[in-house]
């Protein structure tokens, strides 16, 4: 016994697939007996992941891989826009695992911007906010986006228009507005994202709404309202009296 003690082969850490744990503790099993709620972020990552890597002696179970990539992105808000080469790029994280994580992310990003769909409804820039500050805030790409409403104020749907640096060349008139027109849209809320998080408009900014608006105007489209979201708040155009 004493010398199996003092036997570092005989003692070391033995990996077990997670296939082999306890029922109780598999992370599916947990899911379906308990609800998704029940299960930690790591755990949900897992699930995804659906296999563990088994290299000789450096074996990891989907477990120990989720782990390792909330390790590297610090949390679950630091995937949201995560690319398949970012994530390759953590041990045993393939362009499989790699798309399977982005695919769950981005459909969790479509669900929430879906979320009750035509029965949403807004009153005021701040309902517009507080919809999509959730959905927009920790984007590291700036987005141009134009939410098409009926005469309800209910809306249609929600368009990406571009992505990358706002400028006049991206963001022009006639392609937002055969969009708004397309959708029989009665107004229209034009909505970007500041990755650096700090929402007040830049000359670009305000130069552009105006072109949108006195272009939405020759067409009958009402402009309810340009928000700028970052991670430190909004700023609306209407509220400051800029539409």
């Amino acid at each position: 016994m004493e010398q199996d003690l003092l036997n570092p082969v005989k003692n070391e850490f033995k990996y077990i697939p997670i296939n082999k744990w306890p029922e109780s503790e598999r992370p599916r099993e947990k899911l379906i007996k308990l609800g998704g709620e029940a299960l930690s972020d790591s755990e949900l990552l897992a699930i995804l992941l659906r296999t563990g890597t088994g290299n000789n002696g450096s074996s990891s179970s989907a477990l120990d891989l989720a782990k390792s990539i909330l390790l590297c992105y610090e949390n679950l808000s630091g995937l949201i826009d995560a690319s398949v080469s970012e994530l390759s790029e953590i041990k045993g994280i393939g362009p499989a695992k790699a798309a399977q994580v982005i695919a769950a992310i981005e459909l969790g990003k479509r669900a929430m911007s879906q979320k009750n769909g035509s029965n949403t409804s807004f009153k005021c820039s701040e309902d517009v906010a507080n919809f999509y500050i959730p959905l927009l805030k920790d984007l590291k790409k700036e987005q141009f986006r134009i939410v098409l409403l009926n005469i309800k104020n209910r809306i249609i749907k929600e368009v990406l228009v571009s992505q990358g640096s706002l400028t006049s060349s991206i963001v022009h008139p006639r392609e937002v507005l055969k969009i708004a027109i397309k959708s029989s849209a009665a107004s229209v809320i034009f909505l970007h994202n500041h990755p650096s998080g700090d929402p007040e408009p830049s000359i670009d900014d305000i130069e552009i709404t105006n072109r949108l608006c006195k272009s939405s105007a020759i067409v009958g489209i009402q402009v309810l309202d340009h928000l700028i979201v970052a991670e430190s708040g909004y700023f609306s155009f209407r509220q400051k009296d800029m539409i």
